[in-house]
């Protein structure tokens, strides 16, 4: 049996190293969606340009204009003449956010008495008009408290010391890549079992597989296995790239980092299986990988918390591989995780696995009959 399989696995190999188009796809998109989707996909909001329409001369207003020209977070501060400027300005993306003084600003911050400042934000990106109005709020309570200072008033009653763990410096990387980790360790994983039977079917070799000596059983443990063995290599440069290129350090066990990998990959194999014994081209079989990875992505809590999701697709979650793996490769990558943490994610992988592996081979027997 194990002879049969084995030529079976150097057979899927073979077909995959050989095939010129398979190489660069198993290699060379999963390292550009890295180095893009590590710059790009980030909830940080940097390098934005907004506008200011001051419609009064004193000298608090300038100063607090000054300290948002000065912040590191702001490209351009765009000066208005005049109040019409407002919404154009808004409408055409020019700014995401406009600050407008009053006339009397300088005059009632002189006087200690409460000076008002709007901030117009464009709501269409509505994440990153509420970080930037932080920054905003940030900005301006640290000149309140600079003047409260100089005109000796009360100090506050207490202060925040702010202390980050896990990621001091708040570099979005280090959220990014590793979970990054994940969805492209996925989808080599996914995208070589999607393929594998729907390839047989296209070139006309399915049906003198089904009449070698191996079962329907072992064809699946056939294919399973090199989906398995390219997934770990794709997830080893993987891991390498975050932490040699992007610098994410590794804080945990490899150990448990690759034993998260393995569970993760046989969930994902298996679902890759029932597309690929559903699909009757490769066409179809690339449709259907897609289709299940991208609600699996979205569900995994990369792009929102999955606490911010509706209850009912809290529980959906509850089957998706992703969401467990995520919390273990940043365990792993950024604080370290125990053992007893990783195994508690563990568990539902390998049942999922159990499932999904289970469904999809009682399907390609059905199939194959």
């Amino acid at each position: 049996m194990w002879l049969r399989i084995g030529c079976l696995i150097i057979k899927e190999l073979l077909a995959v190293w050989r095939d010129p188009k398979s190489r660069f796809l198993l290699v060379a998109p999963p390292m550009i969606e890295m180095l893009i989707f590590a710059n790009a996909a980030t909830q940080e909001v940097k390098n934005v340009r907004i506008a200011v329409f001051n419609q009064d001369l004193g000298i608090h207003a300038r100063d607090l204009i000054a300290r948002f020209e000065g912040s590191p977070n702001f490209r351009e501060v765009r000066h208005l003449q005049s109040e019409a400027e407002i919404a154009p300005m808004i409408d055409s993306r020019s700014a995401l956010m406009v600050l407008r003084f009053g006339q009397d600003f300088s005059r009632l911050v002189a006087s200690g008495r409460p000076a008002r400042i709007q901030l117009i934000l464009d709501g269409r990106r509505s994440n990153a008009s509420q970080i930037l109005a932080s920054y905003a709020e940030q900005i301006i309570n640290q000149y309140n408290a600079e003047l409260a200072q100089v005109h000796l008033a009360t100090p506050p009653a207490s202060s925040v010391m702010v202390r980050i763990w896990f990621n001091p410096n708040l570099d979005a990387k280090w959220s990014t890549v590793p979970s990054l980790v994940v969805v492209l360790t996925a989808l080599g994983g996914l995208m070589v079992t999607a393929l594998s039977v729907a390839r047989e079917r296209e070139l006309g070799t399915f049906e003198q597989l089904l009449v070698s000596p191996l079962s329907p059983r072992e064809i699946v443990i056939g294919k399973a296995i090199p989906a398995f063995l390219i997934g770990i290599g794709e997830g080893t440069i993987m891991v390498v790239a975050a932490v040699f290129i992007f610098r994410i350090p590794l804080c945990g066990s490899l150990l448990l980092l690759y034993a998260g990998m393995a569970a993760f990959l046989l969930a994902i194999i298996g679902v890759g299986i029932f597309v690929s014994s559903v699909a009757k081209t490769q066409q179809q079989a690339i449709l259907g990988a897609f289709t299940c990875m991208v609600p699996m992505t979205l569900l995994s809590g990369f792009a929102s918390p999955i606490e911010n999701m509706p209850e009912w697709l809290q529980y959906l979650t509850l089957a998706n591989p992703y969401r467990y793996f995520v919390v273990i490769v940043k365990g792993v990558f950024l604080k370290s995780m125990p053992a007893h943490d990783v195994l508690g994610n563990l568990g539902p992988l390998f049942a999922i696995a159990a499932t999904t592996l289970s469904t999809s081979t009682w399907l390609f027997r059905r199939r194959a009959e």
